[in-house]
């Protein structure tokens, strides 16, 4: 059960959930969540583009600046690793100063690492590459902390469609992103610069845009705001006279749990999705339609999550973590059994993929929206998000070697049965008071 507490509402401002030991009762949402949500979907259509550009590309770019498919994942596992460090860069942030804060200089930061990397891919500089795409990290990173600022405000009984609303707006910049690769890529021949540095130049003006919509336009703030309405409906209860539920720790064994179901999910998304341009263009795909089938991948990343937000607040977030292993099992599976020319057949492995990180990163993400106290939620946050992106690095630095030393179907069937162990987890978990 979720442990939220009622407050009560002053005039004009209905008030915001908070937690206490183990009730949860109807909770009026403040007019402001509205206006939050637009503002974050207006910021994540933007950035869906920048997060795009160096999935599509990236592997490819390090591989013809390298010349070696073992290295391949490196770009990836750079970018994941820089995320990390800007997830507990973000949350801290916007623990102090609030989420506009944060997550604005988190776009900056990857619009400036994109730039980086469009430079080093001029000047075929192999270190600065590196160093750029891990600067570049931040904005996939603060994407991601975007969700939790959706929620921030949300009713409990809403909570999991929140964040999913913020999630399926990056749907737009995502899919238009990489279907941008050959048109991007003339831009940057056009400059004298490599074709595969040219989605990077439209990550760069993505996110620069999407920093700049939430430094100007998320006003209030939604998690000062949160604290805010907290704090007057305590004072409001001590003038009088009365008691309201204080906030209680967070339970570490359910934020193990959220953090276990994200991360598992991260990693093997990230394996796999990593290794598919370069197992299709070893095949004979060329750019076009690897970028068709990252786009339909990234697409099923998002579009989906208003149906996993209304599942999580219908069946409950546990249940929603199993689906998701049970759905990456089978995209394993179609990724490793589909025949290798097949179009049809890696763009529904990868979809599955998609759909199954989208289930497991909303009920991750709800389950631990429902745990932690305002105190700390931000900075526990961006601590969680650090472990997410540290899988997905490790995930994205592996799968090249495994690739390399076995083959791409060994990969995909490894990362299905690892997250078929979600389930007995999760309903090992369910069972413990």
């Amino acid at each position: 059960m979720r442990r939220v507490a009622s407050q009560p509402s002053s005039p004009g401002h209905p008030t915001v959930a908070c937690r206490s030991p183990r009730t949860e009762e109807h909770v009026v949402e403040p007019p402001e969540q509205r206006r939050t949500l637009a503002v974050l979907v207006l910021a994540q259509v933007l950035s869906g583009a920048g997060l795009a550009a160096g999935i599509t590309v990236g592997a490819l770019l390090a591989q013809e600046m390298l010349g070696a498919t073992s290295l391949a994942g490196l770009p990836v596992a750079l970018f994941t690793l820089g995320s990390a460090g800007a997830a507990v860069a973000v949350g801290r942030v916007s623990q102090r100063a609030g989420r506009r804060a944060g997550l604005a200089l988190g776009y900056a930061t990857g619009a400036l690492g994109a730039a980086g990397v469009v430079l080093a891919a001029a000047l075929d500089s192999v270190p600065l590459l590196f160093a750029a795409f891990v600067v570049y990290g931040a904005g996939t990173a603060t994407n991601l902390q975007a969700r939790y600022a959706g929620a921030d405000l949300a009713a409990p009984s809403r909570r999991g469609r929140a964040l999913s609303t913020v999630l399926v707006a990056t749907t737009a910049g995502a899919v238009v992103g990489p279907n941008l690769v050959t048109v991007m890529g003339d831009v940057a021949l056009g400059w004298g610069i490599p074709a595969l540095a040219g989605p990077f130049v439209l990550a760069g003006a993505a996110y620069a845009a999407a920093g700049l919509t939430l430094g100007v336009l998320l006003r209030p703030d939604p998690l000062l705001l949160a604290r805010s309405l907290a704090a007057s409906a305590q004072a409001r209860a001590h003038a009088a006279g009365t008691t309201t539920p204080t906030e209680v720790p967070a339970r570490p064994r359910v934020v193990a749990l959220a953090g276990s179901v994200m991360v598992v999910t991260q990693l093997v998304m990230v394996a796999i999705m990593t290794m598919t341009p370069i197992h299709m263009q070893a095949h004979g795909h060329d750019v076009g339609a690897t970028g068709l089938v990252i786009a339909i991948h990234v697409g099923a990343m998002y579009l989906p999550s208003p149906l996993a937000g209304w599942l999580v607040d219908r069946v409950g977030a546990r249940v929603v973590a199993g689906l998701a292993g049970v759905t990456l099992l089978a995209s394993g599976l179609v990724a490793a059994l589909t025949p290798v020319r097949s179009l049809v057949g890696l763009a529904a492995a990868l979809a599955l993929l998609g759909l199954g990180w989208s289930l497991g990163l909303v009920s991750g993400t709800a389950m631990l929206a429902d745990e932690l106290p305002l105190s700390t939620r931000a900075r526990t946050q961006g601590s969680v998000d650090l472990t997410i992106a540290v899988a997905g690095a490790g995930a994205g630095m592996a799968s090249g070697f495994v690739v390399a030393s076995t083959s791409f179907a060994t990969l995909s069937l490894a990362g299905g049965v690892l997250a078929l162990l979600l389930v007995p987890v999760v309903a090992w978990s369910a069972r413990r008071p």
